[in-house]
């Protein structure tokens, strides 16, 4: 019997975890991958610094979708199918052992991405996944419960099943190609992106990490406590990249310019680190300030606060002035900042905004508009904070497409 084809359009996680999967499942398939570029799984292998964040280890359905700016409801129910615990065994499975780190991301014990991606790529020589590299596609048609596929300066694909993979667009014009089907689009814009601070000097800093600061955007809700980092174009780390998932289609409106204030000592608030500086003139009056490091912050930011704070070097607490007091304390708990524009990293953020999510079925991934027809990963309007959210969303959206497809060939 004539074997049915699946063709997967992108070569990144999600597409490629349910070509796999879709050809373990039902040897009755053909399966091929067509990934427009001449890079396979490259978000993986960059994500988590080389490491890949594989998942984060939160067990509980609700507590997980909480994670995921947009989306919440589609995971949710996606997520009964195909959850953290399951991407934990499908690699351990494959010999590829995952740990979990103090803050709940999770990776490969081997510390290395290319752990990741040897494991995907042995499985689909294994279940003979065809591989197309620099294969764009140009059209998608259905054509009598069929589909016709228009690679560039190659002949015409047929397929029985397609699945979207094809990742987050960054301009609404690059999903051009799939309006004939139909199908509907979230407007795009960045997410998981850092903070710019042209010329601001906090910038000199750069490579200091602050372990928990909070982090709150002027005029809106959003706040965050976490690791920040300074860098020399700005602000990153953890802690900004979830403000910017949170924030993305408000900061988008915002075109990227607002206010930030900065609390580097949490614990405190101004009346709270008052009662301190109380304290330590009459504790530490002979102590010169530069020497008492209040909030065991990194020594560098310490100084660059004393000093923005008009604090002279040998200036002990005795001898503080109560204005200077007044300014140190406003600038430890609430330093504001001002950020013109952000920074992306091409290889690893993330795009806010897909197919609507209306439009698929969250039990089967696929299309309400066409039958056969799946979608998997970020092409969807789903995303995630950082910390290994999105490739559990890859993961899951494309084990559920595959499975969809391995059990309709069942029936």
């Amino acid at each position: 019997m004539e074997k049915k084809r699946l063709i997967v359009i992108g070569g990144g996680a999600a597409g490629f975890f349910c070509a796999i999967n879709a050809a373990r499942m039902n040897t009755g398939l053909q399966v091929t991958i067509l990934e427009k570029t001449s890079k396979l799984l490259s978000k993986v292998k960059v994500s988590g610094g080389g490491r890949c964040n594989v998942t984060h280890a939160k067990f509980d359905i609700i507590e997980m979708s909480k994670c995921y700016p947009r989306g919440q409801n589609f995971v949710k129910r996606t997520f009964h199918q195909f959850f953290t615990t399951d991407t934990i065994q499908w690699f351990e499975k494959r010999g590829v052992k995952i740990k979990a780190e103090k803050d709940g991301r999770m990776f490969p014990d081997t510390d290395s991405s290319q752990t990741i991606i040897d494991c995907l790529m042995k499985e689909a020589n294994l279940y003979r996944v065809e591989i197309r590299m620099n294969a764009e596609v140009k059209e998608l048609a259905v054509d009598n419960l069929q589909f016709a596929i228009q690679v560039a300066n190659n002949p015409l694909l047929i397929a029985d099943f397609v699945v979207l993979a094809t990742g987050g667009y960054p301009k609404a014009t690059m999903f051009d190609w799939l309006k004939n089907l139909g199908h509907s689009f979230s407007e795009p814009v960045p997410s998981l992106f850092t903070f710019n601070l042209p010329k601001h000097p906090i910038t000199a800093l750069m490579g200091v990490s602050v372990e928990k600061a909070r982090v709150k955007i002027a005029g809106t809700k959003l706040m965050e406590e976490g690791p920040v980092l300074i860098t020399h174009w700005g602000l990153s780390g953890p802690a900004i990249l979830r403000l910017s998932a949170w924030g993305a289609r408000e900061l988008s409106v915002k075109s990227y310019e607002f206010k930030v204030h900065i609390n580097w000592m949490p614990e405190y608030n101004e009346q709270g680190l008052k009662e301190v500086f109380i304290q330590a003139r009459s504790i530490q009056s002979t102590k010169k300030i530069n020497n008492y490091n209040l909030g065991n912050l990194p020594n560098r930011l310490w100084q660059f606060l004393l000093e923005a704070s008009g604090v002279k070097d040998d200036m002990r607490f005795a001898d503080l002035p109560a204005k200077i007091e007044n300014v140190l304390i406003k600038n430890l708990v609430d330093y504001v900042v001002e950020v013109k524009g952000k920074t992306t990293f091409k290889e690893e953020f993330v795009t806010s905004g897909g197919v609507n999510l209306s439009e698929v079925d969250a039990n089967t991934m696929m299309s309400k508009k066409h039958p056969n027809l799946f979608f998997a990963g970020e092409v969807l309007d789903v995303d995630g904070i950082t910390g290994g959210f999105n490739f559990q969303h890859a993961w899951t959206s494309g084990w559920v497409a595959a499975n969809t497809i391995a059990q309709t060939l069942c029936l």
